[in-house]
C-alpha cells in the first residue's frame, strides 16, 4: 500500500494498529482536523518554523557581528606610504645593483583639480560614488564570483574602500585587512565629506613611473599641471589606475589596443553619466603620453634589470604594485654581476661601436638579449638597450617584433614529440625529405592549400633534407612541415617550450612556422631554455629572495615538468649544431664551444635574431630598428654601412662575443644527447628516409644571409604570390607608437583564414 499520507473524515489515526485507514485505535485528531500524517522521509523535514527561526538566528548573529565590528574598528591613522623607503636591488651576488628613489607626490585640492579628470576618475572606477554607501555588497559578490569562477581577478571595492586601503592601511589581500576596510569605509563615510573622500583617493592612488597622486601622474605623463590636462589625457590617467604599468604604453607598446579599450570605456562612461556630450566625445583621439624620464640612478643597464624585476614580481603575484612602489624591500635578483657586464660589453664592441652619426640608419638600431641557465631557470643577464635614461623601452621584454625563423625549431621538435609523418607517411626525422622548391604550395590532407611562401632570393632546393633546410632556412619545407605535423600542435608545443599563449599572432596556421609571432626576447630564450634542458620546462625566475624588515617574503615554488619527451628537444638540438657548425649561424663558433642556435629575420629586416644555446646558458639576441621620436618599427637596411643586417652577423657575434665572457674560466661542455632511431652522438645519418624523384646539389656553402620571404596569401584558397611583399597599414595609424605587431603580409593562411598577419620575410 502506498505511505502517503491519507485524508480521514471524523475519525482518529490510530496508533494501536498503523495499518488501520479509518484510524480505530489509540490516536490523535489528525483525521477530525484533515491534516496529512507525517510518514517516513518527511518526519526528517524542517517545518516552515524551523526554517524561518534558523533564518531569524543567522541575521541576528550577523548583525551582531557588523554591529562589533563596527564598535570595536576605529578609523586608524594615515599610513606610512608618505614617507616610503627605497627598494634595494642586489646582484646575485649580494652587490649592489640599484636603489629606487623617494615617492613622487604632490598633493592638490579637490578644487585644483578639473571637473573633466574628476568626471573620468570617477567613470573610470566609482560611477555612482556620489549617490552609492561606502560598500557595494553586490559588487564585492559579483567580483568574488568572477575571481573564483577564472574570469580573471577583480575588485568591487568602491573609491572610499579603495581611499582607506590607500591612505590608512596596505595592499595585503587578506580577510583581516578586508574586515577592517570594510568597517572603515563605513565610519569614514559617516564622518568625512564625498569630496574629502575623493580629494584623497586622488591624492594617494598609483599611477605608475613612481607617481603617487593626479598631479604627479599629469607630470610623469604629459610634463604638465593637472588643471591644463584635456578630458583625453585625464581619461588615460583614469585609466591607469586599473593596471599602472600594464598601461603604460611606453613601456609596453604591445598593450596599446588594451590601453585604448579601457581608454575607450572610460570616456563611453563619461558620455553614459552625461559629464561629456556625444559630440565631444567622436572628437577625441588617444592621446599617446610623453617618454618618460627616468631617474639619474637608473642609467645603463640598471633601469631595464629594475623594470623587469618589478614586472616578476607584480606580475606573479608576489608583491602588488602599489605596495612594491611604497618601498622598503631588499630584493636579491638572479642576475650575475659578471655575467650581465659581458653582456655589455658585447653589445658595445660588436654592434654599438660600429654606428655613426652619419648615417640616419644607424639611429633607429636598437638591441635586446637575454640568457638563462638552463638547469635552474635563473636569468643570469639581461640586456634592455643602450641606456635605461635613453631608450626606456626594454628590448628585452617587449612583444611586438617579430621573431622570425627562430620559430622554425619549434616546428620540427613538434613533429618528433607527436610522432608527425609527411603527407605521403614518411616518419618526419632530421634526413626526412621535402621538396625546397621556391613558392611551392603547401600541401594539406585535402589537396593544395594555396598557401605558397618564397626562400630568399626566391631559391629552389629541389628535394633536401630536414637537416639542410634548417641550415639554409628554406621557407616552403617548414612551411610544409607545419601543415603535415598539423598548425595547432605546433602552436601546443611552443606553449609547452615557455612561448607564452597569449603572445601576439601565434596562429595555428601553416604560416606559424616562419614566425610572424611577437614573442619577446626573454620569451624566447626560456623556450630555447627548455630545449637545452632536454624538453623539461620552469618558468625562469629573475628573483632570488626579497625580505622586509628582516622578514623574508614568500616566493613560488619553481615546478619543473617534462614538457616535451627528452628525445624531441634532443633531436632539435642535433640539427640545431648543424646550423651553427655549417648553416647560417656559423658566427656563433666565435664562442668556441658545442653550440645550437638557430637565425631569424622579421618582415623587412625590422628585427634580426640569435637564438641559440650550450649545454650551460640559453641565450638569445635581437637587433632592432625603431625611430626614437615616433616609436615606428624601421627596416635596418644599410644599418652599419652593410646592406642588410641578419640573424647570422651581428646577433650571432653578439651571442658568440657574450658566451665566450660569461663562460670564461669554465671548461666547455658537450651535449649529452638522447635522439630518436638509435642516434646517440650529434653526428646526423646521411642517408635518407625516403628516395628523392629529383634531387638537384644541395649547396654546401650556407647562403649570406638568411631566407626571407613573405608568408601569407592574400586571398584563400587561391593565390598568385607578389614579388614584393605588401604593408597593410594598421586600422588606426599610429602617432607616436604602433598599435601592435607589423601587419606586412595578407590575411591569414589556411587554418586560420581570417587570423594571423602574413610571415616574416625572415628566415
Amino acid at each position: 500500500m502506498s505511505d502517503e499520507p491519507q485524508l480521514i473524515d471524523g475519525g482518529t489515526a490510530g496508533v494501536g494498529d498503523p495499518s488501520s485507514r479509518n484510524g480505530s485505535g489509540d490516536g490523535g485528531t489528525a483525521g477530525r482536523k484533515g491534516r496529512p500524517r507525517r510518514t517516513g522521509w518527511r518526519r526528517l523535514l524542517p517545518t516552515w518554523r524551523m526554517v524561518l527561526g534558523g533564518s531569524l538566528l543567522f541575521l541576528l548573529l550577523v548583525a551582531g557581528a557588523l554591529v562589533t565590528g563596527y564598535l570595536l574598528v576605529d578609523i586608524p591613522p594615515a599610513n606610512k606610504a608618505a614617507i616610503a623607503q627605497s627598494n634595494v636591488f642586489l646582484y646575485s651576488d649580494g652587490s649592489p645593483l640599484a636603489r629606487e628613489g623617494k615617492v613622487n607626490r604632490e598633493n592638490v585640492q579637490l578644487s585644483q583639480v578639473p571637473k573633466r579628470t574628476q568626471h573620468a576618475v570617477l567613470a573610470a572606477e566609482d560611477r555612482d560614488f556620489y549617490t552609492e554607501s561606502a560598500i557595494n555588497p553586490e559588487a564585492m559578490v559579483r567580483a568574488a564570483w568572477n575571481t573564483a569562477t577564472g574570469k580573471g581577478k577583480q575588485s568591487g571595492s568602491t573609491i572610499t574602500q579603495q581611499y582607506v586601503k590607500n591612505y590608512y592601511l596596505d595592499q595585503e589581500q587578506t580577510v583581516t585587512r578586508k574586515g577592517k576596510e570594510f568597517f572603515i569605509a563605513i565610519k569614514l563615510d559617516r564622518e568625512v565629506s564625498k569630496d574629502k573622500i575623493l580629494e584623497g583617493y586622488l591624492n594617494t592612488s598609483y599611477f605608475g613611473r613612481n607617481a603617487y597622486g593626479i598631479q604627479a601622474a599629469a607630470q610623469a605623463y604629459y610634463g604638465k599641471n593637472i588643471d591644463e590636462l584635456n578630458t583625453a589625457q585625464s581619461a588615460y590617467l583614469a585609466t591607469l589606475l586599473n593596471a599602472p604599468s600594464a598601461y603604460d604604453i611606453i613601456a609596453h607598446p604591445q598593450n596599446k589596443p588594451r590601453a585604448e579599450a579601457r581608454w575607450n570605456y572610460v570616456l563611453d562612461g563619461m558620455v553614459k553619466k552625461h559629464w561629456l556630450s556625444r559630440a565631444e566625445r567622436a572628437k577625441m583621439t588617444f592621446p599617446d603620453p610623453t617618454e618618460a624620464k627616468a631617474p639619474s640612478g637608473m642609467s645603463g643597464q640598471r633601469g631595464y634589470l629594475v623594470e623587469a624585476v618589478e614586472d616578476y614580481l607584480t606580475s606573479n603575484g608576489i608583491i602588488d604594485e602599489q605596495t612594491l612602489a611604497r618601498g622598503g624591500y631588499r630584493i636579491t635578483t638572479t642576475i650575475d654581476k659578471s655575467k650581465q657586464d659581458a653582456f655589455t660589453k658585447a653589445v658595445r664592441d660588436r654592434l654599438m661601436s660600429k654606428l655613426s652619426d652619419d648615417r640616419k640608419v644607424d639611429r633607429y638600431v636598437r638591441a635586446g638579449g637575454a640568457s638563462i641557465d638552463p638547469k635552474t631557470g635563473k636569468v643570469v643577464a639581461l640586456y634592455g638597450g643602450i641606456d635605461y635614461t635613453k631608450q626606456f623601452v626594454n628590448n628585452a621584454t617587449r612583444r611586438d617584433y617579430q621573431v622570425g625563423s627562430t620559430f622554425k625549431p619549434f616546428v620540427f621538435t613538434s613533429a618528433v614529440a607527436n610522432e608527425a609523418t609527411t603527407q605521403d607517411g614518411q616518419t618526419i626525422t632530421p634526413d626526412t625529405l621535402y621538396n625546397g622548391d621556391n613558392k611551392r604550395e603547401v600541401i594539406g590532407p585535402d589537396g593544395p592549400t594555396g598557401y605558397a611562401p618564397a626562400n630568399e632570393d626566391d631559391r629552389d632546393y629541389g628535394d633536401i633534407d630536414v637537416t639542410t633546410a634548417t641550415d639554409n632556412s628554406v621557407n616552403s619545407v617548414y612551411a610544409q612541415m607545419a601543415e603535415d605535423v598539423g598548425p595547432a600542435k605546433v602552436k601546443q608545443t611552443a606553449v609547452d617550450l615557455g612561448v607564452p599563449k597569449t603572445t601576439p599572432d601565434l596562429h595555428a596556421s601553416p604560416s606559424i612556422a616562419l614566425g610572424p609571432a611577437t614573442a619577446s626576447v626573454l620569451d624566447m630564450t626560456e623556450a630555447y631554455a627548455t630545449l637545452a634542458n632536454h624538453g623539461r620546462h620552469g618558468q625562469y625566475s629573475l628573483v632570488a629572495e626579497v625580505t622586509k624588515d628582516g622578514a623574508q617574503v614568500t616566493l613560488p615554488d619553481r615546478e619543473e615538468k617534462q614538457a616535451i619527451p627528452r628525445t624531441a628537444a634532443d633531436t632539435t638540438t642535433s640539427i640545431l649544431q648543424s646550423v651553427v657548425d655549417g648553416g647560417t649561424g656559423t658566427a656563433a663558433q666565435g664562442a668556441e664551444r658545442p653550440a645550437a642556435g638557430k637565425t631569424g629575420t622579421a618582415e623587412e629586416d625590422k628585427a634580426a635574431w640569435f637564438a641559440g644555446y650550450t649545454p650551460d646558458l640559453a641565450t638569445v639576441v635581437a637587433v632592432m630598428g625603431q625611430d626614437s621620436n615616433t616609436g615606428v618599427q624601421k627596416p635596418l637596411y644599410g644599418a652599419t654601412g652593410l646592406d642588410r643586417i641578419n640573424g647570422g652577423g651581428y646577433p650571432a657575434e653578439i651571442w658568440a662575443d657574450y658566451v665566450s665572457g660569461a663562460l670564461d674560466g669554465k671548461p666547455p661542455a658537450d651535449f649529452d644527447l638522447k635522439l630518436e632511431d638509435g642516434i646517440d652522438t650529434p653526428e646526423l645519418p646521411s642517408a635518407p628516409t625516403q628516395a628523392p624523384t629529383s634531387a638537384p646539389q644541395i649547396p654546401t656553402t650556407p647562403p649570406t644571409t638568411e631566407p626571407t620571404a613573405p608568408t601569407q596569401p592574400p586571398t584563400f584558397p587561391t593565390y598568385t604570390p607578389p614579388t614584393e611583399p605588401t604593408i597593410e597599414p594598421p586600422e588606426t595609424p599610429p602617432t607616436d607608437f604602433p598599435t601592435g605587431p607589423p601587419t606586412d603580409g595578407g590575411p591569414g593562411g589556411p587554418g586560420d583564414p581570417g587570423g594571423d598577419i602574413g610571415g616574416p620575410e625572415g628566415g
